[in-house]
């Protein structure tokens, strides 16, 4: 960003995911392109067979509680290092199972290692997962009307209303929040959870309008989870970050 802004370049690509959701002045996102998958995949065994005690390795809090939630019986180890990195370690025995998103994988042409995945019932994935955004200056300059060209109509709503759900619960990639948006024609439905790092709360809530009012729906939604006992579980997990 710092790039943009000194004009040093004039286009930036990044995962979506990884983006705060405010901007600084003078930059946008252009484009959102076709999304991938948003999903999370299970890598090495499914969910459903995992032995009790079995090994699963994932960085996330999100991923983590939510695991919890699904099967408490596992056993839940971080895992760091790049996509090599961690398949690698997967395929030495360090873990019986990894969790990744499927949009890397996919990208990486490596799908025939996905073993299952998960439903958004189940994993509710993190907030723009599988999107890509493209940010320009805001000047109206050849970059962001060439950017532009890139945009879907579909993943640019759906991310909206992820976005503006995590822009109301304050929340970063790193604490135990997820969003799932998807949208039929002109309406866009939307679910978002917020899960105790040790899984045995899980907020859940769910709602549905018009695409032109994909941000409101979002900032309602979060707001709702707020109430509803969601803002007791971040300051429990901001607190003890």
């Amino acid at each position: 960003e710092e790039a943009l802004l000194s004009g040093a370049i004039d286009l930036a690509v990044h995962s979506l995911k990884d983006m705060p959701t405010d901007l600084p002045d003078g930059l946008t996102l252009s484009a959102i392109p076709e999304r991938e998958d948003p999903r999370d995949a299970m890598v090495g065994r499914s969910l459903d067979s995992l032995a009790t005690k079995g090994r699963v390795g994932t960085s996330s809090l999100r991923r983590a509680a939510q695991l919890r939630a699904k099967r408490p019986d596992l056993e839940i180890e971080n895992i760091r290092g790049n996509l090599d990195t961690r398949l690698r370690k997967l395929d030495e025995g360090q873990y019986d199972a990894i969790v990744l998103a499927s949009a890397g994988l996919r990208r990486l042409g490596w799908e025939n290692r996905i073993t299952e995945l998960l439903d958004p019932d189940v994993m509710c994935p993190a907030v723009g997962q599988g999107a890509l955004a493209v940010e320009t200056r805001s000047d109206g300059g050849a970059a962001e009307e060439i950017a532009k060209r890139l945009e879907h109509r579909e993943s640019r709503i759906a991310v909206t209303a992820e976005r503006a759900v995590l822009a109301a619960l304050g929340g970063g990639c790193q604490v135990p929040i997820g969003a799932y948006a998807t949208v039929d024609g002109d309406v866009v439905h939307l679910r978002a959870i917020i899960v105790s790092p040790d899984g045995t709360e899980i907020i859940r809530k769910q709602a549905s309008g018009p695409v032109s009012e994909a941000a409101t729906i979002g900032r309602a939604l979060g707001e709702e989870l707020l109430a509803q006992g969601g803002r007791q579980i971040l300051e429990a997990v901001y607190g003890a970050a």
